[in-house]
């Protein structure tokens, strides 16, 4: 069975306008570029054609990848608090042992923006905090080390 992927109603109608324009709008434009370049000939046309041919295998993966994605959505619902927990879609309060607060909302990883205050439920800070209740601490491994965060609200 496939992976889910967490999103929102949002992320996921993102996720399908891409797949459409990659499939009426990109793949039409590369495979001109591969007709012109083959009736154009030449060295340099094979560089062109080439490229043009890496290009469509990309938009092809993106293609299957967005597929598998959109059939495999679980829809991550607006959190209308009451939740005990920490879970996909919750927004929480944290803070680190150095006494610095943090804000996150947990989300799949399709829709992750760290710089956003997004951050994936596969990564390791979402991991080491999803089942918390308010009060606990997670012990988190990341690449600069163990930190350990103390989850102060969930929203």
């Amino acid at each position: 069975m496939a992976q889910p992927s967490y999103l929102s109603r949002e992320g996921l109608e993102n996720l399908k306008s891409e797949l459409q324009h990659l499939r009426t709008v990109r793949r039409h434009d590369i495979a001109e570029r591969i007709q012109q370049s083959r009736e154009r000939g030449g060295t340099v046309s094979d560089a062109e054609y080439e490229e043009a041919k890496n290009e469509l295998a990309f938009t092809e993966g993106r293609i299957l990848t967005l597929d598998n994605m959109i059939n495999n959505a679980v829809i991550i619902e607006e959190n209308q608090g009451g939740r005990d927990t920490v879970e996909v879609g919750s927004t929480i309060g944290v803070k680190d042992q150095e006494g610095r607060s943090f804000r996150y909302t947990i989300v799949g990883s399709a829709e992750a923006d760290p710089s956003q205050g997004k951050i994936s439920n596969v990564s390791p800070i979402g991991q080491g905090l999803l089942g918390k209740r308010v009060g606990e601490v997670a012990e988190v491994n990341v690449p600069s080390g163990e930190i350990r965060l103390e989850v102060l609200a969930i929203e």
